[in-house]
């Protein structure tokens, strides 16, 4: 018999990602100086929050689901903890949002959508099926976001 696997805990890490990305971008926008990046970073802000009410919605629908065969729970675990505690806003060396030059933060903020579409894309393998659809709704949503830092930083 196939190991269940409590995907809740994965969309719960997701829904914190999302948290933690719109307090960064909230306190980026805040301390931003030049008013275009502030007008991205609040708009980024925005979008984080949808995000968070889509990871929400899903946790409240999923229930526990089978492993793929080759997966291990306690391998997949560690290597999704892995992938958290790598996340650009969840190592304990991060600089504070309002201490970032311009060109540290977008770079900091290109880091963090990359993260967030690798976990996402990880996490992808182990929800229902029809939820599947939210999550590459929200990698295609990360990727939109990660053009336009980079197009703020060649400015």
């Amino acid at each position: 018999m196939a190991d269940l696997f409590k995907a809740g805990d994965i969309v719960r890490a997701a829904e914190e990602i999302e948290i933690r990305g719109e307090d960064f971008y909230r306190r980026l926008a805040a301390a931003s100086e030049d008013e275009e990046a502030r007008r991205l970073f609040h708009w980024l802000m925005e979008e984080e929050m949808a995000h968070r009410a889509i990871f929400k919605a899903m946790g409240e629908r999923i229930a526990p689901v089978e492993l793929p065969a080759w997966a291990d729970e306690a391998d997949y675990l560690m290597y999704m903890r892995s992938l958290l505690d790598s996340h650009a806003l969840f190592r304990p060396d991060a600089v504070p949002a309002e201490q970032l030059g311009r060109e540290t933060a977008l770079r900091i903020a290109m880091q963090f959508e990359k993260d967030t579409m690798l976990f996402f894309t990880e996490m992808r393998d182990f929800v229902p099926e029809a939820e599947g659809r939210h999550i590459d709704a929200c990698i295609a949503e990360e990727r939109k976001h990660l053009k336009q830092l980079m197009a703020m930083l060649r400015k």
